[in-house]
Formats: C-alpha cells, sequence, structure tokens
C-alpha cells in the first residue's frame, strides 16, 4: 500500500516539530545554565560586601581622619550591591551586566584608594585582623574572576547554539536573543603596556 502525499506531509511536519520542540528545550537549558552561571558570581559578590564593611571598621579606627575615604567605600559598596540584586533579577539583561560592571569598577577604585591609604599607616597594615580580612578579600576576589570566566563559558555556548543554522530560527522566534560576556570594565589608558624607561 503506498502512503498518500499528505501522509509524507504530516510526517515531515511532525519531524520539524519535534526537531523545534529539542531546539527548544536546547535553548532554554542553555539559558538556564547562564542564570545559574551568574548565580555563582551573585554569591561571591555577596561574600566581598559583607567583608568590606569589616575592612572599614577595622580601618576606621586609625584613621579617623580618612573620614572621607572610608564613606567612599562604602557608598561604593552599597551601590555595586544595589545594582548586582537588579542583574541578579535578570542575569540575562545585557544592560543590568553593563550596570553592575561599572559599580563594581567604582568599588574596586574606591577599595584601591583605601588599600593604598592603609599602606602609609604602619600599625594598621601590622594590624591582624586587617591582614586576615584582605587575605580573605584577595580569595574572594579570585574566586569572582573564576565564577565570571564561568559565566563567560556558558553564554559562550549559549550565544553558539543560538547563532547556529537552523536552531537560529527557533531562537528568534522565540525571543532568544545573543547575550554579552561580562568585559573588563578598564580605561583604554589601563589597557595599554607600562612604558619602562631606565
Amino acid at each position: 500500500m503506498e502512503i498518500p502525499w499528505y501522509g509524507w506531509a504530516l510526517a515531515a511536519v511532525a519531524v520539524v516539530g519535534l526537531w523545534a520542540i529539542g531546539a527548544y528545550n536546547g535553548l532554554m537549558r542553555l539559558q538556564n545554565r547562564v542564570a545559574n552561571a551568574f548565580g555563582q558570581i551573585d554569591v561571591q559578590l555577596k561574600r566581598r560586601y559583607d567583608l568590606i564593611p569589616n575592612v572599614v571598621e577595622v580601618a576606621r579606627k586609625y584613621l579617623a581622619h580618612e573620614a572621607q575615604t572610608l564613606e567612599a567605600v562604602i557608598a561604593a559598596r552599597n551601590q555595586a550591591r544595589a545594582t548586582e540584586a537588579r542583574a541578579a533579577e535578570r542575569p540575562t539583561d545585557g544592560a543590568a551586566l553593563v550596570a553592575l560592571a561599572g559599580a563594581e569598577a567604582a568599588l574596586g577604585g574606591a577599595l584601591g584608594r583605601l588599600m593604598a591609604v592603609v599602606e602609609d599607616y604602619p600599625e594598621l597594615k601590622a594590624d591582624q585582623t586587617l591582614r586576615e580580612l584582605r587575605e580573605e578579600l584577595a580569595h574572594t576576589e579570585n574566586r569572582i574572576a573564576f565564577a565570571r570566566q564561568a559565566y563567560n563559558d556558558e553564554v559562550l555556548a549559549y550565544n553558539d547554539r543560538v547563532r547556529h543554522f537552523p536552531t537560529v530560527i527557533v531562537a528568534r522566534l522565540f525571543g532568544f536573543g545573543v547575550l554579552a560576556p561580562l568585559q573588563a570594565t578598564a580605561s583604554d589608558a589601563e589597557r595599554q603596556a607600562p612604558r619602562v624607561q631606565l
């Protein structure tokens, strides 16, 4: 018995439909992996945000006349924390991630100024609690860097899938857009190699 043409057409539609379902589910799985990877960054950032007030409190005992520096660190920390909370709600939103990168850069600058001030005070630099907190912050920074790399790896896998044919058809139909990886926020001057003159 011969299969009529509409039987073949129905079979073709069924195959395409099953493929589209599989492509959609694959994109959803990758999008969830991106969100999970951002969650790991979120955990480490919260850990850092919790450490910063302790560093400031230890430094406050020694740096009473450096109140402006201490207040700048706390203000930058609070801004970064608020921006991070907004980004955590939408970990695949490029604008939220750009805002987070800017807030993190401001926090890094404020912390850098505080650590430069700490270097000018030998008794503060020698404080055991501050040394432990600085070491804990350094470990946390390393964890953040690893979490960011894992996030970017997941974004790359997702973007590859979104851009490849024929999955790009399903991606466009259901609004799966390309995601931006996290990037360093260094200025052009910081990106250039330093010139050494002897």
